[in-house]
């Protein structure tokens, strides 16, 4: 059975290493059989993220697909890109830093049968959240969460987990018609989804808050409340 792992990176130089040889270690030790392939997608970068991928890579042996994006254009592109040339059935997507563990997807995959989207949350189980952000970044993600539950997903108290699972044609199916390329592709995806009927299951999974998170609060929330609100006439 054959399983993708989607992974964006933008100048992960000093982590991306490390990333790499805990996903083969997982890989090694998981259960069920499963066979996976792991597409990092790296969004630009202007730093060496891509040889030291491949670097660890080889190292590890792990069955890796570089794709790379000639300039940067945004977390939402670089998922996408991984998604749509995945083969694998179901394709899990993960941040660089592993703030979920990867063995968390357990949790996800058990929910594929009745719901073929299964996302990561942190908003359900407090006590799974093991390290977590700073105050002012807890307060405006729930303001945040707010405003998308009223304009695009009611009722999923968590969108930005960076942890998703899908069935693999139905991956390949939102992601075609997905046009958001920087941090609103979650809400996207999981506004399109709903528009399909889709069942989607908010699953609490472990988390730890990354001190280099790549978001930057201010200009970032701006772009995407801006393309939260867009997602309807786009689609419309």
């Amino acid at each position: 059975m054959k399983a993708s792992l989607v992974i964006p990176a933008y100048n992960e130089r000093t982590r991306i290493e490390s990333c790499l040889h805990e996903v083969a270690r997982w890989i090694r030790s998981a259960p069920g059989g499963w066979d996976w392939e792991v597409l990092l997608v790296d969004d630009g970068s202007s730093d060496d993220t891509p040889d030291r991928a491949r670097r660890a890579g080889e190292e590890e042996r792990l069955p890796l697909t570089i794709l790379r994006h000639a300039s940067n254009r945004g977390k939402g592109a670089a998922v996408r890109t991984g998604v749509l040339a995945a083969s694998g059935n179901p394709i899990l997507i993960s941040d660089a830093d592993l703030s979920t563990p990867l063995s968390e997807w357990i949790k996800l995959a058990e929910k594929l049968p009745t719901h073929p989207v299964a996302i990561g949350s942190r908003a359900i189980h407090q006590d799974l959240v093991r390290r977590r952000q700073p105050l002012y970044r807890v307060l405006l993600g729930k303001a945040g969460n707010r405003v998308i539950q009223l304009l695009a997903v009611p009722g999923i108290r968590d969108t930005q987990c960076g942890f998703k699972l899908f069935r693999g044609d139905v991956a390949h199916d939102l992601f075609r018609t997905a046009r958001i390329e920087r941090f609103a592709w979650d809400v996207e995806i999981l506004y399109l989804a709903r528009r399909r009927g889709l069942p989607i299951a908010e699953v609490p999974v472990l988390w730890f808050n990354s001190a280099e998170s790549k978001v930057r609060v201010l200009r970032d929330g701006f772009q995407t409340l801006w393309d939260v609100l867009r997602i309807r006439w786009m689609h419309r």
